[in-house]
């Protein structure tokens, strides 16, 4: 089952033309459909489903500098800079609070490792991050059991409603001007002369000279009809709704097995920060290469499946034609089965370090399907070969924290502006250079 989301409503009808048309309807199509209208390009928005209804609205909360991969923190420094603007820039309630975040560390080398990236990242980039003593996160999180070697802090971070800051971010953008149309997949782009000339769309053509694939774990897939190799796998979360407990954290915190934040509503967003799903299908075989690095390093906090996803994905098309149905508008909402097993993980995990949770009442459970990369970062960049195509995808659970800012960076790679940070690392082309670009050992 998937968390409500704040519906918004679609634009009637697609127009004959536009500058840049956005294909999805996450939080990182519509925060860059949000900075292209405020400077006044025209864009359409088109999501083959609902706005915000997969990843967007069903992951942590989280908004953090603390423990980001060191290429991504010039990102993650500006997107914390955006929050904290966010309900005075889009006129609502986006849920963004400055709470902190707490990460534990039970054993020693786990709190090694956080102290190194306070040395060689925190502290380089001056982020308030801090460690603490057993007694110091006592102080900070009231209410903890068992032994503690320790924990990384950062005050400055936050956390903020998936369910209401995509569908306000969107309604934003259409009040500057954006067209927003939901249930339109896009099933192909137009070139003239090599160059992006438009898209056809499931209800019709729309003229364009640039366009933007921010697909999420869908992208992979559209970039193959195309003919370009997107080395992306996706994973599944598995996350629960508890009602409010009296006396529970305010701030938001990462443990072994578990991860928490405190909503608007009193209660709170629960996950397992240790376990997730990997099904293993075709691309998982096709992209095996690239992502053994990623695996090796994560072996631990990935389970590994085989099943009906192979299947299923097997009967996928990759390719098709721009007058017949795609595989957007066969799943308009992808809707993943949480792992009640992981659930009841975290749930143990959380009663273990917090005892007072022990009286939580689960209300609702989803899953989700996280976009991967091989190295952990997004890709945000221009693709050569297409000139006035776009991708912004493969975020890695790390893009609703950081949407505000890989927005803004796209819609300057879009525009030609001089972009808020550099971009060189989320090129698409990194994937085939040599040697090949590896997650970081710190992230």
């Amino acid at each position: 089952m998937s968390p409500p989301v704040d519906h918004v409503p679609s634009d009637t009808e697609p127009p004959a033309r536009t500058t840049v048309v956005i294909i999805g309807g996450g939080i990182i199509g519509v925060c860059t459909a949000l900075f292209l209208a405020r400077d006044g390009v025209p864009v359409v928005l088109c999501e083959k489903g609902e706005i915000a209804a997969e990843q967007s609205s069903r992951n942590w909360g989280w908004c953090r500098k603390m423990g980001r991969d060191p290429r991504e923190i010039p990102l993650a420094i500006e997107a914390l800079r955006l929050w904290n603007d966010m309900n005075k820039l889009v006129e609502a309630e986006s849920g963004f609070r400055r709470t902190g975040i707490v990460y534990l560390c039970r054993t020693e080398k786990e709190l090694a490792k956080r102290s190194a990236w306070l040395e060689l990242v925190g502290r380089p980039h001056q982020i308030d991050s801090r460690l603490l003593t057993r007694d110091q996160i006592s102080v900070l999180t009231p209410g903890i059991a068992g032994n503690w070697a320790g924990a990384l802090s950062t005050p400055s971070d936050g956390r903020a409603e998936p369910a209401h800051a995509a569908p306000a971010i969107a309604e934003a953008a259409r009040r500057h001007g954006a067209v927003l149309l939901t249930r339109c997949a896009v099933r192909s782009i137009e070139t003239e002369g090599g160059r992006i000339s438009g898209v056809v769309t499931e209800n019709g053509p729309i003229a364009c000279q640039r366009v933007v694939l921010a697909g999420g774990v869908w992208s992979r897939l559209f970039c193959a009809n195309l003919g370009l190799r997107l080395p992306q796998l996706k994973v599944t979360s598995a996350v629960m709704r508890i009602d409010p407990v009296v006396g529970g954290p305010e701030t938001s915190i990462g443990g072994p097995g578990f991860g928490l934040r405190k909503r608007l509503d009193g209660g709170y967003t629960v996950g397992n920060w240790s376990r997730n799903i990997a099904d293993i299908v075709p691309d998982s075989v096709r992209f095996a290469r690239d992502f053994l690095p990623m695996w090796w390093q994560h072996r631990k906090a990935a389970k590994l499946r085989f099943g009906s996803a192979w299947l299923r994905e097997t009967a996928t098309p990759s390719h098709w034609r721009p007058d017949r149905e795609t595989p957007f508008e066969r799943v308009r909402i992808l809707d993943p089965m949480p792992s009640k097993r992981i659930l009841d993980q975290a749930k143990q995990r959380l009663v273990e370090a917090f005892p007072v949770m022990h009286e939580m009442r689960v209300t609702e459970t989803w899953g989700g399907a996280v976009d991967v990369t091989p190295d952990g970062i997004p890709v945000i960049s221009a693709v050569d070969s297409i000139p006035g195509f776009f991708i912004a995808t493969g975020f890695t659970g790390h893009g609703f924290g950081i949407s505000p800012a890989a927005g803004k960076l796209m819609a300057q790679l879009v525009t030609g502006q001089t972009p808020v940070v550099d971009p060189a690392p989320f090129r698409y082309s990194r994937f085939n250079e040599r040697p090949r670009s590896r997650p970081s050992p710190l992230a």
